[in-house]
């Protein structure tokens, strides 16, 4: 199901269950501005290049529009809606005072040179800047980009507007990036799933882990888990998949996947099929890679009793309905990875007050929002007898649509 259909039925099931004036739900699902824009950028052969860039600006009810800039070659303007809207519901359930956003340009990174790279980001940012601003939009890294591409972002934005670090999230420390948000998405996964599993009585240690994705979230959350307690005993990335039902090396596979650009090809473990690595048997799957994975085709066939979601939109509405009668526990994409949102969050008000945090600090007021957040969605649950992925929906649109009505948009 395209991710915009699935987004916007979630959000009518939970305007539903809200008893949202149908006028409210309406201005609530329409994005504040779209915005779509031609890259023409000399490549290094001197020959020209044509690339489109959005940017969709859903909600700022609550605050500034946050949100990432992906660059894929699938990036096209209902993803981009989709995401932006998730990103309205993701801070309202983290409490962060941010509204959603989302952006991004078709286009293939790793058929771009670095140069290329910088040029099209600053001819996106050009023609994005009056859009963007510290207390306007606020973008960050996502598929794709990186600290460097948020290097040139502010750089270039700074040009028309003077030095504004805030401008952007997830920039390397040295021009004022906060320590921990690398690791922040994964380890806002880790807190995720202890807050879950304690409410089961049970505990990180001795469960078994698949990891589909291995990239940053996914690997970090591996990582964390591991040093937990947790078993990883299958993962995945777009090399490969490897398969260890007695646990693999971790630090062993970390170490292999950056020296060889993934998993495949590790020794430590079995090389398998990567279209298998959903169905693998494990007590806890963690889908970190793209949206739409689980399906009413795969569902079925899925062992895992916990689906904590690390990627955005991972599971269809239809996979949803399945995994539910299979008594599957679920642990929707809007609270499990806002991680990373959090804590850019926390960069941006160190860039604002011009007063830096030191990792422990960073981390610990992670965990306080993770832990808050789920006993929210939990209350969300009871007062409206729905499940994870409703608590979390009705959580979000409920605080954006006081917010609306409160500033006197509602009507």
């Amino acid at each position: 199901m395209n991710a915009l259909v699935a987004t916007n039925r979630n959000f009518k099931l939970a305007a539903r269950l809200l008893g949202l004036d149908s006028k409210l739900e309406k201005s609530l699902l329409i994005p504040f501005r779209e915005i779509k824009v031609e890259c023409t950028v000399p490549k290094d052969d001197g020959t020209l290049a044509s690339f489109v860039g959005f940017r969709v600006q859903h909600d700022n009810a609550r605050g500034p529009m946050k949100g990432g800039i992906r660059y894929h070659p699938e990036v096209d303007p209902d993803e981009v809606n989709a995401l932006a809207q998730l990103m309205t519901w993701k801070t309202a359930v983290a409490n962060i005072p941010y509204g959603g956003a989302k952006g991004g340009i078709g286009c293939n990174p790793g058929d771009l040179s670095a140069s290329e790279l910088e040029r099209l980001t600053r001819v996106f940012t050009q023609k994005i800047h009056d859009l963007i601003g510290i207390h306007t939009d606020v973008p960050a890294p996502d598929m794709g980009t990186g600290p460097q591409t948020m290097a040139w972002i502010l750089d270039e934005y700074s040009k028309f507007h003077g030095y504004s670090p805030a401008v952007v999230t997830g920039k390397p420390t040295d021009l004022g990036g906060s320590l921990g948000r690398d690791a922040a998405t994964g380890r806002g996964v880790l807190f995720a799933t202890e807050a879950l599993l304690n409410e089961h009585g049970k505990s990180i240690a001795g469960q078994r882990f698949v990891i589909q994705g291995f990239g940053n979230v996914g690997s970090w959350a591996a990582q964390l888990i591991h040093e937990n307690g947790g078993k990883i005993v299958a993962a995945s990335d777009i090399t490969g998949a490897v398969k260890n039902s007695k646990g693999i090396d971790l630090p062993g596979l970390l170490k292999h996947s950056k020296e060889n650009g993934g998993v495949k090809g590790f020794s430590g473990a079995d090389q398998i099929d990567p279209d298998s690595i959903l169905v693998e048997d494990c007590d806890i799957l963690i889908p970190a890679a793209l949206g739409g994975v689980i399906n009413r085709e795969n569902a079925d066939d899925i062992k895992a009793k916990f689906i904590i979601e690390a990627a955005n939109h991972p599971t269809d509405p239809e996979a949803d309905a399945i995994l539910s009668k299979k008594g599957v526990v679920i642990l929707p994409d809007i609270y499990a990875n806002s991680g990373g949102v959090t804590v850019s969050y926390f960069e941006w008000v160190q860039n604002i007050q011009g007063f830096m945090w030191d990792e422990e600090k960073v981390n610990n007021e992670l965990r306080t929002y993770m832990t808050r957040g789920f006993k929210d969605v939990k209350e969300m649950c009871k007062t409206h007898n729905c499940d994870l992925r409703m608590g979390a929906f009705t959580l979000g649109v409920n605080r954006v649509a006081r917010a609306t009505v409160l500033r006197g948009w509602g009507a």
